[in-house]
């Protein structure tokens, strides 16, 4: 066997390994979605309620140049079902008019209040206080960033729980209530995430999201693909395997202490929320405490997805610098006892199969293009890999799709959904190999920009 051929035969082996942890993973989040549909979801809830059985929740909402969307998402938060919560806005020196509109709309007057912990911050600038929602908190302080808006939130917070969201996201009225509930149920819980979907294309009524269509561009219908897989087939079933390592820093629910016994978020990196979740595995076992961190399917939050490419690409540099940052810091984790299944799967899952994948995948194109041009293109192999490769991938989206929309139907139009579900086609032409080289171009990047808040444009949302 020649050196070509030992080649063909680990890239076709890496791709169908991936694929096939990806399919499990489906059946794996099928069975979890059955399970969670005969508990009775709403008949719990209701019975903690009824026993004022809950948590205080401080929910965080750090933002920079949010402008068109800041006044919906707060009073989407303000209206959320839940016995006791405060909304703390932290505006991150935004240049827009995201504190102007703050002040104009809930009549914000200044206030004097003390923080209850110390993190260091960049400078608060003021406080502000709504005489109609008391529990109304706007920070207005000088940019540092999106985890240095968030410390700022967390010293100021007064609740034993935090729920860390997007500006620019929405949450379902009852999405407090169903992630809390795990903290009343677990003492050792540490952190829950829950699921995100994507904001475009919906019709509201108020701040709900009341019907749902397929976006305008191929571009935000397969990242409706994307979200699905990412979290059905992947958050799910590491949560069951208790390996989770990424709660989205668009919706998660933390301890308040555990966070703030770490040090809270850090602020030299673009990936503050996996880095937390991280940081949170190590220090926990380090000190052989019981701890927990946890994925839910149900709390949905909404967020706006890119529809420009620019904006897109930066996105995902970003996000992949995020979590080559955390390895690399954390890297004494991996395949060390002290840390046990983190160390020994997760931390070498994620390096292998999310950091190292784009590089992978680039140079499998390459490598078919350069034996097709001299002549050793082997059919076997070139079908193998389009096959493990793309379409492997296709029937991975499709049946996660198909799984979400059997249990919670989202798409009423059965036009609406065929186009979600040709995106699943699309996002294999074009789309995913331009991301894959921005993934890679990211390891170029990784010591740009640290911190920093990533620019998009957002769309106007209608009340």
């Amino acid at each position: 066997m020649t050196f070509l051929n030992i080649l063909e035969v680990l890239i076709l082996m890496y791709f169908a390994f991936l694929n096939s942890v990806y399919a499990v993973s489906v059946l794996i989040a099928a069975r979890v979605m059955v399970l969670q549909a005969r508990r009775g979801e709403r008949v719990i809830l209701k019975t903690y309620l009824e026993r004022e059985y809950y948590k205080p929740i401080s929910v965080l909402v750090p933002g920079y140049n949010e402008e068109p969307t800041i006044v919906a998402s707060v009073h989407s938060f303000l209206n959320l079902q839940y016995p006791e919560f405060e909304v703390i806005v932290i505006n991150d020196g935004s240049k827009d008019k995201t504190m102007q509109v703050l002040i104009e709309e809930f009549h914000l007057e200044p206030t004097v209040e003390y923080p209850s912990k110390v993190l260091p911050t960049q400078d608060i600038r003021g406080l502000y206080r709504c005489p109609q929602h008391p529990n109304l908190l706007v920070i207005d302080k000088a940019n540092g960033g999106k985890a240095d808006a968030l410390n700022a939130g967390i010293i100021y917070a007064t609740k034993p729980l935090f729920c860390a969201v997007d500006a620019d996201s929405l949450l379902e009225a009852e999405a407090l209530l169903r992630v809390a509930r795990q903290f009343l149920e677990d003492d050792t819980l540490v952190a829950v995430g829950g699921t995100i979907r994507v904001l475009n294309g919906a019709d509201f009524v108020g701040d709900v999201v009341e019907t749902l269509h397929a976006p305008q561009s191929w571009m935000e219908r397969i990242q409706v693909v994307e979200y699905t897989r990412a979290f059905l087939a992947g958050r799910s079933t590491f949560s069951e395997l208790g390996v989770l390592l990424i709660i989205s820093g668009a919706f998660g629910l933390f301890s308040r202490r555990a966070v703030l016994d770490v040090g809270g978020y850090r602020t030299d990196t673009v990936g503050e929320d996996m880095e937390l979740v991280v940081r949170l595995h190590r220090e926990m076992r380090e000190q052989n405490l019981p701890y927990s961190v946890r994925y839910m399917m149900d709390p949905i939050a909404w967020t706006q997805v890119p529809n420009d490419w620019g904006t897109l690409k930066r996105q995902r540099n970003r996000w992949h610098r995020g979590l080559l940052e955390t390895l690399w810091r954390h890297r004494v984790m991996f395949f060390n006892r002290k840390y046990g299944r983190i160390g020994f799967f997760s931390m070498p899952f994620y390096l292998f199969f999310e950091a190292l994948a784009p590089l992978i995948e680039v140079f499998g194109y390459v490598f078919m293009l350069y034996l097709a041009v001299t002549g050793q293109l082997n059919a076997l192999f070139a079908v193998g890999f389009l096959v493990m490769a793309l379409m492997y991938g296709v029937l991975v989206s499709v049946a996660s799709l198909g799984i979400e929309g059997f249990m919670v139907k989202r798409y009423a139009s059965q036009k609406d959904r065929l186009k979600i579900m040709l995106a699943t086609l699309v996002e294999q032409v074009g789309y995913r190999q331009i991301l894959a080289w921005e993934r890679v171009k990211a390891f170029v990047d990784l010591y740009r920009k640290k911190g920093q808040w990533g620019s998009m444009t957002r769309q106007k949302i209608t009340r």
